[in-house]
């Protein structure tokens, strides 16, 4: 009797040890901390679609940015407010496993200038996007230079506005194919025209490096008003030849940013 009783104890003894160490070689939970983020290579990037289109026009994008091994995940914006795309870009973040790179298009670069100021967020980069100030809005970039007379929006009586389709390859999807441009103008979101004049609270780009995608052929927000707001925030400025559709058009291109964005940022933060 005593020698099964300490067979038991003894198969018990191991039976702990084992649950100890198996523990032990877990992966913590708790969220780590921004030290510890900072610390290691960034290997997560983020995409922030903007207004009239989805996360999909970033596919080309994401192809390119996934063969050079980097862990890639895209925004569905609602479009319905600011603070629901704020919202959804932060559930995003909250999946990544590391710092990543926040990445907007257009009016999407208002939504990370609110959402960047997540710890996980490490620079940010802007493609042909609005970066507002604290107390501004996308809208409010134009009173410096004005939309070019192909960004035609056509506004519905429940407050969502369509791009105008008679303007929407000269304006939105310059250099994508005839078949992509109607299909893009087809398939459009129509974003709540509120978003679009909500104010930020929060200039992430104050705090954290950023890069801005420049695109010369831009057809609905003035290259000269994308260098103006590069500038002010101090980017990392590189030109594409492109419309305001560039990353669709020219993905080889951004991806290059986005990569030199995420090894330069990666670096300064080690």
């Amino acid at each position: 009797m005593s020698k099964i009783l300490t067979l038991i104890a003894a198969a018990a003894a191991i039976t702990a040890a084992t649950l100890s160490a198996f523990a032990q070689a877990q992966p913590s939970s708790a969220p780590r901390p921004a030290a510890v983020l900072a610390a290691q290579p960034i290997r997560n990037i983020v995409l922030v679609h903007g207004a009239f289109a989805d996360g999909s026009g970033w596919r080309g994008v994401y192809d390119e940015l996934v063969k050079r091994g980097y862990r890639v995940s895209i925004v569905q914006n609602p479009l319905t407010s600011l603070a629901d795309d704020v919202a959804a870009t932060r559930r995003v973040l909250a999946r990544q496993d590391g710092p990543a790179v926040l990445v907007g298009h257009s009016y999407g670069g208002s939504v990370i200038t609110e959402a960047g100021d997540d710890p996980k967020v490490v620079g940010l980069v802007y493609v042909t996007a609005f970066a507002p100030d604290v107390g501004e809005s996308a809208g409010d970039q134009f009173r410096v230079v004005p939309p070019l007379p192909n960004l035609v929006v056509d506004p519905q009586p429940d407050g969502f506005g369509f791009f105008n389709a008679e303007n929407f390859q000269a304006g939105f999807a310059g250099g994508a194919s005839d078949a992509d441009a109607s299909f893009l103008r087809d398939s459009q979101v129509p974003v709540a025209l509120a978003a679009l004049d909500a104010k930020v609270s929060v200039a992430a780009w104050r705090t954290k490096p950023s890069a801005f995608v420049v695109a010369t052929e831009d057809g609905s927000i003035d290259p000269r008003l994308q260098r103006h707001m590069a500038n002010r925030i101090g980017a990392a400025t590189t030109d594409v030849q492109g419309s305001h559709l560039v990353f669709f058009t020219q993905p080889r291109a951004v991806a290059d940013v986005i990569d030199r964005a995420a090894r330069t940022m990666g670096s300064a933060q080690r």
